[in-house]
């Protein structure tokens, strides 16, 4: 469960180290996010040859949710942080690779070149 004033990881190497959540996208008036969903984050934490300014407003997707997410079929996952990838507005991701697992509700929400970059989905 993300809301606004969370601070989460980045998943990938886009330069980015650390995102300041402003606002969630896509849920109607829910407050909070969950995996898959996509966040609109300010920029915390940046490497020093990162193409991607500290401050600047970016779109991400929540790939993983340290919250308990219950699926359709009944089983449950969690993960150990939150962290998010950074994407454009056609929902391709700003990066070319991404770290550590995915969950799998980025298929179903069509973010399948973030799946496709995953090492593992689950």
């Amino acid at each position: 469960m993300i809301q606004t004033t969370t601070r989460l990881r980045v998943a990938d190497n886009s330069g980015v180290r650390e995102l300041y959540c402003i606002r969630v996208m896509g849920r109607g008036r829910s407050t909070v996010a969950s995996l898959g969903d996509e966040i609109i984050c300010s920029t915390k934490a940046v490497t020093p040859q990162s193409p991607i300014a500290k401050g600047t407003v970016v779109r991400a997707v929540i790939v993983r949710c340290r919250d308990k997410v219950q699926r359709r079929d009944g089983t449950v996952i969690n993960f150990d942080d939150n962290a998010a990838v950074i994407v454009d507005e056609n929902k391709n991701p700003q990066c070319t690779r991404v770290f550590g697992p995915v969950a799998r509700e980025l298929r179903d929400r069509e973010y399948m070149r973030i799946v496709s970059l995953a090492p593992e989905v689950i």
